[in-house]
């Protein structure tokens, strides 16, 4: 259970401005939608994805490291693996079978599909929109797998995007949608409080130390 005295006390290390921004920007995120990308090679293709979901209010990222395991770029993230939540899997299956367990619709986005115009997606189901690597797209296990399709319309010669330029449409479009139903789609209270308890660790200094002289002094 979350100590409540101790995050009001670790809050007290932070400027009001940014708790105001705790504050904020967990009244835009979700797990309503999450993301999952597949064996993504290109490094700053995997930390423009995460920055991404930052920006647009997704809290977690789930990377499928079967071929490929690298560090984020920290740079291209800009600061974006502090907020967002990074779940990694050795297999396709493992991450599928957490997904389901958490009652998501798995969703495979493809140029190559017929359907599943992006404008038409149903937002009102828990979605993971998946994305695969940038010369083959998504395995035939995650295809297989998939609830739905998304397609994003595309009318020149190029046939698809870069993924992360692909993640930018779809979270945009969905989450700006999104937003003007009447969808539960942020997180819990219990949630945000366990994100500022988180985001404290990652922003105080000597955050261990403060938390050891707070636990002595009770």
């Amino acid at each position: 259970m979350m100590d409540v005295a101790l995050l009001n006390y670790l809050e007290t290390y932070l400027t009001e401005s940014r708790k105001e921004k705790f504050l904020n920007v967990l009244s835009q995120r979700t797990r309503h939608f999450t993301v999952a990308i597949e064996d993504v090679y290109q490094l700053h293709n995997t930390s423009a994805v995460m920055r991404s979901c930052d920006v647009f209010g997704i809290q977690e990222l789930h990377v499928i490291e079967e071929l490929n395991t690298k560090q984020i770029d920290r740079e291209i993230a800009m600061g974006s693996q502090k907020w967002v939540d990074i779940n990694r899997y050795r297999s396709v299956k493992d991450c599928l079978a957490h997904l389901r367990g958490q009652g998501y619709r798995i969703v495979a986005t493809s140029p190559h599909v017929t359907h599943g115009e992006l404008k038409d997606f149903d937002l009102t189901q828990k979605s993971c929109f998946f994305f695969g690597k940038e010369t083959e797209g998504l395995s035939d296990d995650v295809l297989n797998a998939a609830d739905s399709f998304i397609r994003i319309p595309m009318v020149g010669f190029a046939e698809s995007l870069n993924i992360s330029v692909s993640v930018a449409i779809i979270l945009h479009d969905t989450m700006t949608r999104l937003k003007q139903t009447t969808i539960e789609w942020q997180l819990g209270e219990a949630e945000k409080l366990q994100k500022r308890m988180d985001w404290c660790k990652t922003t105080i200094k000597s955050y261990q130390r403060i938390i050891d002289r707070y636990y002595d002094a009770l």
